[in-house]
């Protein structure tokens, strides 16, 4: 090359390379502007919320800092609910973290609601999303997080396990915000068919094997394929009994009380004798107080359980054909129709109550746990006592409404102050309750995947409330210890929450009650007034309702007003 243009192509590059530090500069400059603008237009400000892109891009930074062996460490404490590492994780839960993540991991508090970036959700469904491991959560509390609201805590090996293990066990609460539900449902309803809960089995199996197991899986049996279905020993005389196991297509119920089933044509019909489970004995059956009986022969030979019973004990219920997809609370009856979701498993294509708003997370169970009616009826001719259309992909309200009560006055279904008088009425207790309103959901408490605990509670009773209550919460009881509120001693009866907020007061045969559900203290006084079943008087049977008063009045930092009212 000459000398002429080799200094060509030399001068060239130098211009070249000019433009493109002057091009690097002016991006720089137009940067440091736009930040300067965005400063001086409240960028610094807490308040802001993270642009999706911005939250995107800070995670992947989170996930990529957090060393490889850190991601494979798994948590010495396992994934069961020992007592005692729970309750330790609950204690520091409490100390270190609910004031910024809440009691259920939302944060959804005036702290975290102050943070920049917010905390991340805890909640169980977002830590599945982002495939969280223990290992993630022990490394994340550990070293904290740079530039948020989180720190490094302090902690020993065995204090951050019994964290970790805590927060995969915090409680499952619903969105608060309501109206989701229909643009879901018009994207799925012409869609998802009905398959059936074996469909489930072959991804679910785990899940599967414990709701078979369940009363909700089991709720009507056919003694042909189960030998054990019948309970009593129908060989044993009595004047009630006037049915042999022949007769019996069905037996539904096995905890309080079973009834029997004849099919007819393609109909059921209850027996006229029913087994009280807990006293061992025979009872009649025909129903005189349900809102139905009026639109029907007063003859279990002449009313069929089509229209009063089998929408509720089965999957996809025609009301048309009288057939079902199956029979009992399969998994379509809570998560809706999965055709779509066994063709390609998404989140998307299947509902979830953990991620539905707290009505439509409720509604999976209100469907069938309360008393109502169908907003239009007759239909086809005959009267439903349940939501007929309905699927947990729609709007309840659209098809349900839930049984009027006048206060003051003790009905079949309420007593005075609204509270349920009778079995499967949680729905009924519940949506008047404080709980429903602050995102609580059944779903919160129960697991009907299956427990081994009474009412398939998610932890036992005694340990249960005390995952959002406690003397270090700021959902109460604000005393300085669980025994200074209950006035009992610990680990009785009566130190109990459920003791004085969920009395058995609500009659499902003879003198055999279930919990309320409106987690309200109901006073003797009121039960003077208004004839409504106190705790005091529940478990103090031998003691008059003066006496219950007068035992509250004593108690320091009670109310007078709440007492005697």
């Amino acid at each position: 090359m000459n000398p002429s243009n080799q200094e060509r192509v030399q001068g060239g590059a130098r211009s070249r390379k000019r433009a493109l530090l002057v091009g690097v500069a002016a991006l720089l400059m137009l940067a440091i502007g736009a930040g300067f603008r965005y400063i001086l237009r409240g960028g610094m400000s807490a308040r802001q919320t993270p642009s999706a892109v911005e939250s995107f891009v800070a995670q992947t930074f989170v996930k990529w800092s957090i060393p490889g062996a850190a991601k494979a460490l798994r948590s010495p404490l396992g994934i069961k609910n020992n007592d005692a590492d729970v309750a330790a994780g609950r204690e520091l839960y409490a100390e270190k973290c609910q004031s910024c993540h809440g009691y259920d991991g939302g944060g959804k508090t005036d702290v975290g609601g102050g943070l920049f970036p917010p905390p991340i959700s805890l909640r169980r469904v977002a830590l599945s999303e982002r495939k969280r491991t223990d290992g993630e959560l022990f490394y994340l509390i550990r070293n904290g997080v740079r530039n948020t609201g989180m720190p490094g805590w302090q902690l020993t090996d065995q204090q951050t396990w019994q964290l970790v293990l805590f927060i995969r066990n915090l409680p499952t609460t619903a969105v608060p915000e309501s109206g989701a539900k229909s643009e879901r449902a018009a994207a799925a309803a012409a869609r998802r068919l009905f398959v059936g809960s074996a469909s489930c089995k072959a991804c679910h199996g785990d899940i599967y094997a414990r709701w078979s197991k369940t009363a909700m899986a089991n709720v009507v049996r056919d003694p042909r394929e189960h030998a054990d279905a019948i309970i009593p020993d129908l060989s044993q005389p009595d004047p009630l009994l006037t049915f042999t196991k022949a007769d019996i297509a069905f037996v539904y119920g096995s905890i309080w009380k079973q009834r029997y089933f004849k099919k007819v044509g393609d109909d059921y019909f209850p027996l006229p004798a029913q087994w009280d489970i807990i006293h061992k004995k025979w009872r009649p059956y025909l129903a005189k107080d349900d809102w139905w009986v009026p639109f029907y022969p007063a003859d279990n030979a002449q009313r069929p359980t089509g229209p009063t019973c089998d929408g509720c004990h089965s999957v996809n219920y025609d009301v048309g054909t009288k057939t079902v997809t199956e029979w009992n609370v399969g998994c379509e009856r809570c998560h809706g129709p999965g055709s779509e979701h066994v063709k390609v498993p998404l989140s998307s294509n299947i509902v979830n109550a953990a991620r539905e708003d707290y009505v439509s997370a409720n509604d999976v169970c209100v469907q069938c746990h309360s008393q109502g009616r169908p907003l239009h009826n007759p239909i086809a001719g005959r009267y439903y006592d349940w939501p007929v259309g309905y699927d947990v992909t729609m709007k309840l309200s659209d098809y349900w409404k839930l049984e009027e009560h006048k206060l003051g006055e003790t009905s079949f279904t309420h007593f005075g102050d609204g509270t349920a008088h009778k079995n499967r009425m949680q729905g009924n207790d519940f949506a008047s309750s404080l709980m429903y309103t602050h995102g609580v959901a059944c779903s919160t408490c129960h697991d009907t995947h299956g427990s081994p605990n009474n009412a398939e509670l998610r932890k036992p009773a005694a340990v249960l409330c005390l995952d959002c209550h406690g003397p270090k919460s700021p959902n109460g009881p604000f005393e300085s210890t669980l025994e200074a509120h209950t006035h009992h001693a610990a680990g009785s009866a009566g130190s109990e929450c459920i003791a004085c907020h969920m009395p058995k007061i609500e009659q499902t045969l003879g003198d055999v009650n279930v919990r309320s559900h409106t987690f309200r203290f109901v006073s003797p006084a009121l039960t003077d007034s208004l004839h409504i079943p106190n705790a005091c008087n529940v478990c103090h049977a031998d003691q008059s309702t003066a006496w219950a008063l007068s035992a509250l009045q004593s108690w320091a930092g009670r109310s007078p007003w709440r007492v005697n009212n």
